[in-house]
């Protein structure tokens, strides 16, 4: 059997990070850059606090691309640098907190919900795909 009749490259492309970071300024406004097996991958700018949420159904990748982002849970705070990441759990309150800017990758389900089930005026309910 012929495997490349039957997978095709043609949808395939090569995603620049750096170059998609450049395409946004705002903060807390992730955006879709790629999906996959139900998963959106973004990208997003964070710089100060984020809202006391969680997600009652998903779980959520945080990859540190660029600067210190501090994930805030109720019994401790965790401190992530550039090439770490920290996958929490469906159920876990947290709140990110960046001092100076941060950039990150996140891995999360494409119908989660932006602040949980927590609506605030930073809540985005649809994410653009740049």
């Amino acid at each position: 059997m012929n495997h490349q009749k039957y997978c095709s490259t043609s949808n395939m492309e090569v995603i620049n990070v750096d170059q998609k970071f450049s395409l946004f300024s705002d903060h807390w406004s992730p955006k879709i850059i790629a999906q996959l097996n139900g998963q959106d991958v973004k990208l997003a700018k964070l710089k100060g606090s984020f809202v006391w949420h969680s997600h009652e159904n998903e779980d959520e990748l945080f990859m540190v691309i660029k600067g210190k982002l501090a994930i805030a849970f109720r019994d401790k705070t965790i401190h992530l640098n550039p090439g770490e990441l920290i996958v929490i759990p469906k159920g876990v309150e947290h709140k990110p907190i960046a001092e100076e800017e941060v950039l990150i990758m996140l891995f999360e389900p494409s119908a989660i919900k932006h602040t949980g089930n927590v609506q605030h005026e930073i809540t985005v309910d649809r994410f653009d795909f740049i």
